[in-house]
């Protein structure tokens, strides 16, 4: 639960997103808010994105908070959001709610601060490190995490973010975009040992170049 008033743009990582908005709405008068969000999936498109744009060129007297919601964002549509969340309008704030750091595109991610409202994240959960890991380590790490459930999956994929980017390793545009395709095909069902194996080989793979 979010318990306070976010005055300037940020980047809120939640686990529930509904929940999130719901404890944070209360704090804004309604004029002052706009909350835009794919009403028939959780994926934000393109078409959301144009509609923050046109949003966020409406002039107002007061701050106006535009709050972008989905569990994910094409990477179209963030493209398109890179130039208005560099240089927002007069009075705007954009506040981003995901449910994924890896979702939000680094370009984007390291403009705009950002806060975890999320319980079970544990940055410190991965044993593997990823600049010294060979074969033998990845292996031992999947198959002690073969049976794992989709939301302990997404918990990995984060976490191995997190230390990727804690560990200062240069990631291409391509090795990035794998990170958030983890998390589309564990919601999409894919089975986790299988979309772990492809991150962490992608990862093996780009160390020995």
């Amino acid at each position: 639960m979010i318990d306070r008033k976010i005055e300037s743009a940020h980047i809120l990582i939640v686990s529930d997103i509904e929940q999130a908005l719901n404890s944070l709405l209360p704090f804004y008068s309604k004029h002052t808010i706009r909350v835009i969000k794919n009403e028939e999936k959780d994926e934000f498109l393109l078409a959301q994105a144009n509609a923050a744009i046109k949003e966020a060129y409406i002039s107002s007297n007061e701050k106006k908070y535009i709050f972008l919601c989905g569990k994910s964002f094409r990477l179209e549509a963030q493209n398109s959001l890179l130039k208005v969340l560099e240089e927002p309008p007069s009075n705007i704030v954009f506040i981003i709610i995901t449910n994924s750091k890896s979702s939000i595109l680094p370009t984007i991610f390291s403009r705009i601060p950002h806060k975890f409202f999320k319980t079970y994240i544990k940055k410190d959960e991965i044993g593997l490190d990823i600049l010294n890991m060979d074969l033998k380590a990845v292996y031992a790490f999947l198959k002690d995490n073969q049976r794992i459930s989709k939301s302990e999956a997404k918990a990995i994929v984060e976490s191995t973010f997190f230390k990727v980017n804690s560990q200062k390793m240069k990631l291409t545009q391509s090795e990035l975009d794998v990170f958030s395709k983890s998390i589309k095909l564990i919601e999409l069902n894919s089975r986790p040992i299988n979309v772990l194996t492809t991150l962490f080989l992608t990862l093996l793979n780009r160390k020995r170049v």
